[in-house]
């Protein structure tokens, strides 16, 4: 039969004494935060759960909220971070940021930020953590308070504030179509992120409703950033045949495709015309202003942190996750126009 872990079997694996484990547990103010977060992982090594000892050490609330992102390089999230730390401020809630860029902060870190009293609830805006880690700290007997933003993850039920991007990147889609463009190009982003999946099966969707053939080299692969718009821009000047029209997985991509056309001395929209998704600030101000998918990135981090601090004062959903789904909005700018004249020359 196997036997039942003690106090004595969590002080040994967190290599302190059963007397600082016992104050962890009572009073863990006086216990610094790398020791309880040693002791909180060996709570749940040794799946030592008397009196709820794994709960007890996240008892005392810290009023704050921890946001963690992919890359806070990335503009996208500016206008987020700002309508959730407004949101936060107004209830009386503090805000941290972690960033998960090339593992900047670990699955690990985001759970020592949990256990150890500096946060109540995580807002997340990176869909590519593992579930089961997420399933670990929102799980009795831990409990976390989880609201995930911007992204899902697949095959889990977390609460849930994001935008329709699939119906978002057809809408972007049909605009070219409606145009008259029939060779349409696709930068995508990463294979791995849903949000790219999904945009890139939304433009698939409405070519595949348009009768258009879409061929594997005007696929080009990206990752979210302007020089994999860049790049694509070369691998679409040694094109045979190319697209009349681009669309974009992001403004970024779409900006660096922009800026790499112009090396070659082609124009936009007389030559190509593109279509972006998010509308960065700088998308209305480039030379060609950026046809793109809005995003309601306000509403959205305001719906997701307001979310997240109902949830943590005991408002939780009855009917079971909370899946909150937005809409974005086309805007037509200059780089998008009907395609060239078959007799016109281009480089």
């Amino acid at each position: 039969m196997k036997k039942t872990p003690t106090i004595q079997d969590v002080a040994r694996f967190a290599s302190v004494s059963a007397a600082t484990v016992s104050r962890a547990l009572s009073t863990p103010e006086r216990v610094s935060e790398d020791t309880r977060a040693r002791i909180s992982e060996a709570i749940h090594a040794t799946g030592y759960t008397l009196n709820q000892a794994a709960r007890s050490l996240r008892r005392r609330s810290a009023r704050t909220i921890l946001v963690a992102l992919p890359d806070i390089r990335n503009p996208f999230f500016s206008s987020i971070l700002d309508a959730i730390e407004r949101e936060a401020t107004s209830r009386g809630y503090g805000v941290l940021v972690a960033n998960l860029y090339f593992g900047a902060v670990t699955a690990r870190r985001l759970q020592d930020y949990m256990l150890s009293n500096r946060a109540d609830g995580l807002l997340l805006l990176d869909g590519s953590l593992d579930p089961e880690m997420l399933d670990a700290i929102t799980m009795p007997p831990y409990s976390v308070p989880l609201v995930v933003a911007c992204e899902s993850i697949p095959d889990t039920d977390f609460h849930t504030v994001q935008t329709d991007n699939a119906q978002a990147a057809e809408r972007a889609t049909q605009h070219l179509l409606d145009l008259g463009h029939v060779r349409i190009g696709h930068i995508m982003g990463p294979d791995s992120n849903v949000v790219a999946r999904d945009r890139l099966a939304g433009f698939r969707r409405a070519m595949e409703r348009a009768g258009h053939d879409v061929p594997p080299e005007w696929l080009f692969r990206g990752n979210f950033e302007m020089s994999s718009g860049f790049s694509a821009a070369a691998r679409f000047m040694a094109l045979g045949e190319r697209p009349t029209a681009i669309f974009a997985a992001n403004d970024e991509a779409a900006i660096g495709f922009l800026s790499g056309m112009r090396q070659h001395g082609l124009q936009c929209p007389d030559d190509v015309s593109i279509v972006g998704f998010d509308d960065l600030a700088v998308a209305a101000h480039y030379a060609p202003p950026l046809t793109t998918m809005r995003q309601p990135r306000e509403t959205l981090g305001r719906m997701a942190a307001e979310a997240l601090i109902d949830i943590l004062e005991g408002a939780s959903p009855a009917q079971g996750p909370l899946h909150i789904v937005l809409n974005s909005e086309l805007v037509v700018r200059d780089s998008t126009g009907r395609p060239a004249p078959k007799n016109r020359k281009i480089a």
